[in-house]
């Protein structure tokens, strides 16, 4: 499954997130990764990207917004759905994950998570308390998100909550955590009104490496509507069989294809 990835990896190992020491800047202490953009993709700028997964060759995304929510399934080279599930008008969707057998998708407030097969067909739903965000899955439980540092591990059958972590920069906390996406052994996060995802180690919620995307948004022009504030950075997916990330924001008109570099910037 895509969310699965071996502890190895052609971009970087391990190492490269804890084992750099990174100069002091006035937000954080750990290290800032260095990328390459591979390649650019279409994306449609009407979506307003909640949730990314590459699944098979595809893109699998979750958009928000009252009345216009829902997920898709789209070829990476056209911005038309090959399969489209509306969501109820009143409800605002969230993150989605997958973990080889089926995937959920979050709703923000509604506290209902929706459960799909591998073709996108709904299969049922769970309920959770609090509000959803994001959602990763790490090979044996769901991690998900809610808005503040804490991350939430949810059992792979039930989704009943098991436990969870706090997401801290050097003994602070990092709020706001929004889209998730666990590759390497390590969850990435993007934090919300920032084009910033942090590497976080799962086992101690210690962010180890920051990836700075904000040079990204200034490389297109502004679609009409633009919100500058809201249009963020929104939207991590990992290829495992070519390293590669693919990156986007709230209806940005392009989805990036990345690789991370050995080193820190």
């Amino acid at each position: 499954m895509t969310n699965i990835v071996p502890v190895a990896i052609a971009f970087a190992t391990i190492a490269v997130f804890s084992g750099v020491v990174a100069r002091a800047n006035e937000r954080s202490l750990a290290a800032t990764l260095r990328y390459e953009i591979v390649a650019t993709h279409p994306h449609d700028t009407g979506a307003f990207t909640q949730g990314l997964l590459w699944h098979e060759g595809k893109l699998v995304e979750s958009t928000g917004g009252l009345g216009h929510s829902a997920l898709l399934l789209r070829e990476l080279r056209s911005t038309a759905p090959l399969v489209l599930r509306p969501l109820p008008l009143s409800q605002f969707g969230e993150g989605v994950a997958g973990d080889g057998r089926r995937f959920v998708q979050l709703t923000w407030r509604s506290g209902i998570a929706y459960v799909y097969d591998l073709a996108l067909g709904r299969t049922g739903q769970y309920a959770f308390e609090g509000e959803g965000w994001g959602l990763a899955f790490d090979g044996q439980r769901w991690l998900m998100s809610d808005g503040s540092s804490r991350i939430v591990a949810r059992d792979r059958a039930s989704f009943a909550p098991r436990g969870g972590f706090e997401v801290t920069d050097h003994g602070r906390p990092v709020t706001q955590l929004n889209e998730l996406e666990f590759a390497n052994g390590r969850l990435f996060a993007n934090v919300w009104h920032t084009d910033r995802i942090a590497v976080i180690d799962p086992d101690s919620g210690a962010v180890e490496a920051w990836l700075d995307l904000s040079a990204l948004r200034q490389r297109f022009p502004r679609p009409a509507g633009w919100d500058e504030r809201e249009h963020v950075l929104n939207g991590i997916a990992f290829n495992p069989r070519t390293g590669h990330f693919f990156v986007t924001g709230k209806c940005w008109p392009v989805l990036y294809e990345i690789r991370l570099r050995s080193g820190a910037a």
